[in-house]
């Protein structure tokens, strides 16, 4: 076999993971945002001010929010389940140092603060969340498609062949969903008086990048015969395309539809396609070819898997654009919060039992058919992350109003603390103050070039590829090589955030 057949295998014919190792290492993510909170807090209860140097503040966030997952994802692979134990753990003797500092100086009881953070407010108009979600699945992506091509990520994370759950399986339904958050139908006000088509013409224009960089890869990939898993996504298909036409569709339907009823034809599309792949012959035409010995002669059949996937994906975008509608109600206090909270978790248990109701009844989850069941456990997931990193920023809103004048970067500003009479009031406006200094974060860093930093991942990662010979690592040259494609596209980022660029001209 050659080099590139043998990298294809490498990668093929996997029946994925259990949905509960998922979750376990769906928790690490909130724990390592909890962990750089807390210490940027204890820093600042020790010194007075937080953390100036751009250079330590660089290497802090990779060191806590970015590295921790290398390693979870290959050589600690096999302890996953115990991971996030000693995570929690070490956040929680984190937050008992702070307090027993704090009470000492405060004396102020247990109960009272509880009180006085339940009635705090918080900037309404930022949903720190949904930024910390859509940059850890890409930083997610960006590790695993490189990991993947090393024998130390766990070929049970890799993409499932046909039936299974695999964590980059998820990692594809995941940037879906954090895409519909943020679009254009979620962000727009309510009550505007742009006509829908405008912004249907806008959503046009704004795809042609995904459309050119979907291009520009099937034009490398087939130039230097760079190993491809044809039945993820077909010959010439890929997930640039799928992207890109996914919101197309969305916002031709949410020009038809009232987007606060994007959830009903979400589960109109969901189930329809369910039936068609059960009562038709369309399951077996995806997965065998019209010849039923996998041909790929014809567009359609070239490209089945990537074509029909559409309609699943299509579900979770709609799906998530209600979701985002739903997290944008004005909610400007810590009880506020608390309920959505509450719903989040609601949402997920419903979901889960979905679930399990529409494997029992239809078939397994399929990321390659993009089938209800599918959907549904992306949602569940996705929802679940949501949810933790909401209770994340909870925590860190607590620990903050502990210590006054404190500030994480990417986390809630506290508007008006409860306390906020006349002798808390120079302390009120030092928050603001501190929040304004310490934004410059890799979390921010990222989210501003978002898609470059997508673009980047891929790019580097062929490039190694190319270069090195994956698959016979050892696993401290794996590691290094991994964190040093990880530390060089933060790295770019970071500078470019520093310096204000945003790589955006569409």
């Amino acid at each position: 076999m050659s080099q590139k057949q043998l990298k294809e295998a490498f990668v093929s014919n996997l029946n994925g993971t259990s949905l509960l190792e998922i979750s376990a290492g769906l928790s690490l993510l909130p724990l390592c945002l909890l962990c750089r909170g807390l210490l940027l807090i204890l820093y600042y209860l020790h010194h007075g001010k937080p953390v100036s140097s751009r250079k330590y503040s660089l290497l802090l966030d990779f060191l806590v929010l970015v590295s921790p997952l290398v390693f979870s994802c290959t050589v600690l692979s096999p302890v996953i389940f115990f991971i996030p134990v000693i995570l929690a753990a070490f956040c929680a003797g984190i937050f008992s140092k702070i307090y027993s500092q704090t009470k000492g100086e405060a004396r102020v009881p247990f109960g009272q603060i509880v009180k006085e953070f339940q009635k705090a407010r918080l900037d309404p108009e930022c949903i720190p969340a949904i930024t910390v979600f859509r940059v850890y699945i890409n930083v997610l992506t960006s590790i695993s498609i490189l990991a993947v091509d090393f024998p130390q990520y766990p070929r049970r994370y890799a993409k499932a062949e046909t039936y299974g759950t695999g964590a980059m399986d998820l990692g594809v339904g995941a940037f879906i969903f954090g895409n519909a958050l943020v679009c254009p139908e979620v962000r727009q006000k309510p009550h505007g008086t742009q006509p829908r088509l405008s912004g249907l013409a806008r959503q046009v224009f704004s795809v042609w990048p995904l459309i050119a960089l979907g291009a520009g890869r099937l034009l490398s990939v087939k130039s230097i015969e760079y190993h491809e898993h044809t039945s993820e996504y077909g010959v010439h298909w890929n997930f640039f395309f799928t992207l890109a036409l996914v919101r197309l569709a969305a916002s031709l339907l949410l020009a038809i539809f009232p987007k606060h009823k994007a959830w009903l034809v979400a589960l109109a599309v969901a189930v329809l396609y369910q039936l068609l792949l059960s009562t038709t012959s369309l399951k077996m035409f995806i997965l065998h070819g019209s010849d039923g010995r996998g041909s790929r002669l014809g567009f359609l059949n070239a490209n089945r898997e990537g074509l029909f996937s559409l309609f699943g994906y299509l579900a979770i975008y709609l799906a998530s654009v209600q979701v985002g509608l739903w997290l944008l109600q004005r909610r400007s206090s810590v009880r506020g919060w608390l309920e959505a909270l509450r719903g989040l978790a609601l949402a997920v248990l419903v979901l889960s039992v979905l679930l399990q109701l529409c494997q029992a009844c239809t078939e397994p989850v399929s990321r390659r058919m993009a089938n209800l069941p599918f959907c549904t456990w992306v949602l569940a997931h996705c929802l679940l992350l949501l949810g933790f990193f909401v209770l994340t920023d909870l925590v860190l809103v607590f620990t903050k109003l502990l210590v006054k004048g404190s500030s994480v970067p990417c986390c809630w500003k506290v508007v008006q603390p409860p306390d906020s009479g006349k002798k808390h009031g120079k302390e009120a406006v030092l928050v603001g103050r501190q929040d304004k200094l310490s934004q410059l974060c890799l979390i921010s860093a990222i989210n501003k070039n978002q898609l470059l930093f997508f673009l980047l991942a891929n790019v580097m990662t062929g490039a190694v590829n190319i270069l090195i010979d994956t698959m016979h690592s050892k696993a401290a040259f794996a590691l290094c090589i991994l964190h040093l494609y990880m530390f060089f596209n933060c790295l770019i980022m970071y500078i470019l955030h520093a310096r204000n660029i945003v790589l955006k001209f569409w």
